[in-house]
């Protein structure tokens, strides 16, 4: 195994799943060896506490005149329920059909790792770094970040960049290199329909009272049109659309025909929006979504009660021009408005993200697009992400720097489910793309 496997499998082997506290001390022991490995590369290192876990900053020497690169990523990873489905232990890497098989490898420890050894090579080779470097690591993406954006008010002086570079996407296919400009937003909820003060009976009481499971499944069928609109009043009105030139890019593009959203998936029919292709609708199009519903008896067999409360989570993702806060208040509306009689609604807000657009053609987008084509040998392919890195925004908000979004995931890499992968060329790519995208952002 080579060296840069061996560092990256001991970063793997940290089970730093932030959103169980159980797993609190792993988070840390993982952010303190990131400190012990990028110290020992030569870079001035600082393990920054925050309410819940911690941040890692590291810098080279910075040169007066040159462009300052921040790089972020992040060390905790989702938890790896169910269990029993992973082919060998989460946290126990391996290598397996040219691919790297645990949780992390890819989102986002993977391509995460894959920088920091390219910065090491570079020095190793070159006793510097043609730009200014500033490496930003935190153990909360996963969680939605919520201490982030203060930390970076606290620290923004210290933090001022030129560019920010993040590979935390995905590539079209194999092979293809792939520049993102874009991110959807996130709004997410959970809705909760109470009925009576407990469970009931369902002879005795059932069609005298309303059924909260049931008032919930007419709530939730009120989201969606039945062609797949989403039916919530206002919901499109911001809506930036596509521009001729993405329309015209993105169906010739591989890997996202609507016969590989079927091959990956699995799913045995395609179903959205009218009008638009499946890469389309996940680039560039709003969504609702019911990520979990329930109520009332889930044991095995039958047991007639009628349940006193139903609940469902929903997430919404948005685009370029919606807003998190004015999207969450239409769902509120729509949610109170459309719910059946017999039973209250309670809205719990979630976490939201702004979405995120900037041009893959300014002097930085052309550079991470030339460092692309330099690392893959091949031409790079421009494209929106459908998933949400809210802190993307954040950035540009707080430090007034736009993101380069330099992808290394394959669309099966089952990030967030059992078996999450990471192919070996991707990750030796990135090492080679790391490389050429500090000396392309330095000219």
């Amino acid at each position: 195994m080579t060296p840069e496997l061996e560092n990256l499998f001991s970063f793997l082997r940290f089970p730093s799943i932030s959103t169980d506290s159980n797993h609190a001390a792993d988070v840390r022991a993982c952010a303190e060896w990131l400190v012990a490995k990028l110290t020992g590369m030569g870079l001035a290192t600082q393990l920054h506490e925050t309410p819940k876990h911690p941040v890692v900053v590291a810098r080279n020497e910075h040169v007066a005149g040159r462009r300052t690169v921040l790089i972020y990523g992040h060390y905790d990873v989702q938890p790896v329920d169910p269990l029993d489905l992973w082919t060998t232990a989460p946290f126990e890497p391996v290598i397996r059909d040219g691919r790297i098989w645990a949780r992390g490898s890819t989102d986002n420890k993977g391509q995460m790792m894959a920088h920091v050894l390219g910065v090491e090579k570079t020095l190793r080779e070159n006793q510097g770094l043609p730009v200014n470097l500033i490496f930003l690591f935190e153990g909360e993406e996963e969680i939605g970040s919520p201490n982030l954006a203060s930390f970076l008010l606290h620290h923004c002086d210290e933090l001022k960049c030129d560019v920010i570079a993040i590979s935390d996407t995905g590539m079209v296919a194999p092979g293809v290199p792939t520049l993102g400009y874009g991110l959807r937003g996130i709004a997410c909820c959970e809705v909760i329909l109470r009925g009576p003060k407990g469970d009931l009976h369902s002879g005795l009481f059932g069609g005298a009272v309303a059924n909260p499971a049931t008032a919930m499944a007419r709530l939730i069928s009120s989201l969606h049109a039945l062609d797949g609109r989403v039916a919530i009043k206002g919901f499109y009105d911001r809506v930036r659309p596509l521009e001729a030139w993405e329309h015209e890019m993105w169906k010739n593009l591989p890997g996202v025909s609507d016969g590989d959203f079927l091959s990956v998936t699995g799913s045995p029919g395609l179903f959205g929006e009218p009008g638009y292709t499946s890469a389309e609708r996940t680039w560039a199009r709003p969504t609702a979504e019911v990520n979990g519903i329930g109520g009332g008896y889930q044991g095995e067999g039958s047991k007639t009660v009628l349940p006193a409360e139903a609940f469902a989570k929903l997430s919404f993702r948005l685009v370029p021009d919606q807003s998190p806060k004015e999207i969450m208040e239409q769902v509120q509306s729509h949610l109170e408005w459309h719910c059946p009689p017999g039973v209250e609604v309670e809205v719990r807000v979630g976490h939201d993200g702004k979405p995120y657009a900037t041009d893959p053609n300014s002097k930085y987008g052309l550079a991470a697009q030339a460092a692309l084509k330099a690392s893959f040998n091949a031409e790079p392919v421009l494209i929106r992400e459908g998933g949400s890195i809210p802190i993307v925004q954040t950035f540009r908000d707080i430090l007034g720097s736009d993101t380069l979004l330099l992808g290394l995931a394959l669309s099966d890499a089952q990030i967030h489910a059992p078996n999450e992968n990471f192919p070996v060329e991707n990750f030796e790519a990135g090492i080679r793309l790391n490389q050429a995208l500090l000396k392309e952002l330095a000219l």
